[in-house]
C-alpha cells in the first residue's frame, strides 16, 4: 500500500467538504429552514457513539463508523426511500462513489480503513455497525423533533420510519426520551 501524499489528502478533504455543504435530502423535502448538512448529521453521530458505554462495543470504532458512513454521498448526494432509486442501485452508486474515494487516496491503508469501516456498516453484521445503524436512525428523529420545535413542523413520518427498529439499550433509553420530550411539547 502506498503513502497518503499531501495532495492527495488535500483532494479528499475538497470532497469531504461537499458534506458540509450539502443539506440532508428529508429536510428539504419537507421544508425546513436552514437543514442540517450530512456533515452535520455524521458529526453529532460521533458524538453520539462517544456517549455509549458498553463494554461489549468498539466505541472507537463506532466513532470512526459514524463519521463515514454517509462519506459516498459527496460523491452521489443524499439519497432518500423517496427519491425512486432502488436500496440495490443505492448501494451500487455508494459502493462507485467509495471506490472513487479510496482511489483519491491512493489506496492507502488508512482508505482502506475508511473503505472497511464503510463497509461493515452497509453489511450490518456486527454489533459495532448495529450500534451505529441505531445511531443514525436516532439522530434522525432527535433532529425531526428539534425542527418541529423551531420550525412548527408536523414531522410524523420520521418518527413512524424508525418504530420499534432500535435494538440498543442505551439508545432505546434515549429515543425514549425523545419520544417523551416531543409529547410534551405538542
Amino acid at each position: 500500500m502506498s503513502q497518503t501524499s499531501a495532495s492527495s489528502v488535500i483532494d479528499f478533504l475538497s470532497i469531504v467538504e461537499r458534506l458540509k455543504r450539502t443539506k440532508r435530502t428529508g429536510w428539504i423535502n419537507n421544508g425546513i429552514t436552514g437543514p442540517e448538512s450530512i456533515a452535520d448529521h455524521m458529526y453529532r453521530m460521533g458524538i453520539m457513539a462517544m456517549l455509549i458505554d458498553d463494554a461489549a462495543i468498539d466505541r472507537t470504532k463506532c466513532i470512526k463508523m459514524s463519521i463515514v458512513h454517509d462519506l459516498a454521498e459527496a460523491l452521489v448526494g443524499d439519497i432518500t426511500p423517496y427519491d425512486g432509486v432502488s436500496k440495490e442501485q443505492k448501494y451500487v452508486l455508494e459502493r462507485e462513489g467509495m471506490q472513487k474515494i479510496v482511489q483519491s487516496l491512493n489506496n492507502s491503508s488508512v482508505a482502506q480503513e475508511i473503505e472497511s469501516l464503510w463497509l461493515e456498516f452497509e453489511d450490518n453484521e456486527t454489533s459495532e455497525a448495529n450500534l451505529v445503524h441505531d445511531l443514525d436512525k436516532c439522530e434522525m428523529i432527535q433532529q425531526a423533533m428539534e425542527y418541529e420545535v423551531s420550525d412548527g413542523k408536523q414531522l410524523d413520518s420520521f418518527f413512524e420510519s424508525t418504530k420499534d427498529i432500535f435494538t440498543h439499550p442505551q439508545v432505546k433509553a434515549w429515543v425514549e426520551e425523545i419520544y417523551r420530550r416531543r409529547k410534551s411539547s405538542n
